[in-house]
């Protein structure tokens, strides 16, 4: 009878060193769901950027004045017959 008692309670301590500690334990499970949740709000934040570019995109090709604002504001556009001022800030 002790035999087998022993025997049931070493299954037991292999059993709950598994659950504490090996592949598949709490630890690792909590460890997992932490990454997922960790890269959830990382691609949360990359569809929004990616909105905004997409939107940026429909906008300038459907806009002619779209172009001509960002040529304007990023290569410094200036048309005939146009005054171009440089403000220079102290």
């Amino acid at each position: 009878m002790k035999l087998l008692w022993s025997f049931m309670v070493v299954m037991i301590l292999l059993l709950q060193v598994r659950l504490w500690v090996g592949e598949g334990s709490f630890a690792q499970v909590w460890s997992l769901n932490e990454a997922i949740s960790d890269q959830r709000a990382e691609n949360a934040e990359l569809a929004a950027r990616n909105e905004l570019l997409y939107a940026e995109v429909r906008n300038l090709r459907s806009e002619q004045g779209a172009i001509e604002e960002r040529a304007r504001m990023n290569l410094g556009l200036i048309r005939q017959n146009e005054t171009f001022f440089l403000v220079v800030e102290n």
